[in-house]
């Protein structure tokens, strides 16, 4: 069965169906929601909320662009929907951003565990997580997530800059990280 004859399926409630394509996509959600949590029971919880809206929409899917994209794109929604009821945004002054934000850290990835590295990321505020995850790994430009999280473009790369600051002295703290860079 092609993955466009399973969408036509789930759109006419096929409980078989639906179930096949809760298998194909899951992982990769539930993922996501992991990336943008800092527990295992909210991406849970968040995971299984994206599934609902997946379901009660599917009928908005048009075939335009992929089915995983258009998912993937509900589950982040999901995700920032959670977080902007939370409210924890806390108001940053466009003064107080830093002069040099657009500075990248040189970071040798090679001698990095990924586990530990998602576990830092985890680790950051909401507000530092969930723009280091948009913009770095999703892809989301400043513009979009200054949008989606309804905060100004100046707090988007602030935020940005002050993420990537708390990993690298994460990673610069981390025993295993300084033996290897001082092993090369």
């Amino acid at each position: 069965m092609t993955d466009l004859q399973l969408i036509g399926l789930c759109q006419k409630k096929d409980s078989k169906a639906q179930k096949e394509l809760y298998k194909i996509l899951a992982p990769k959600l539930y993922g996501i929601c992991l990336k943008y949590c800092k527990s295992k029971s909210i991406a849970e919880d968040l995971y299984q909320e994206a599934f609902i809206v997946i379901f009660t929409k599917i009928d908005q899917f048009k075939n335009n662009g992929s089915f995983e994209g258009w998912a993937k794109r509900i589950t982040i929604n999901t995700v920032l929907q959670h977080f902007r009821n939370q409210k924890f945004h806390e108001p940053i002054l466009e003064e107080n951003i830093p002069e040099n934000e657009e500075e990248d850290y040189e970071i040798d990835k090679n001698n990095l565990n990924l586990n530990y590295l998602l576990g830092i990321i985890q680790e950051l505020p909401n507000q530092y997580r969930l723009v280091f995850n948009l913009y770095v790994l999703d892809g989301y430009s400043h513009n979009e997530i200054a949008k989606l999280l309804n905060i100004s473009l100046g707090t988007s790369k602030s935020n940005l800059f002050r993420a990537k600051q708390l990993l690298r002295k994460k990673i610069e703290l981390n025993p295993e990280y300084q033996s290897k860079m001082l092993r090369a």
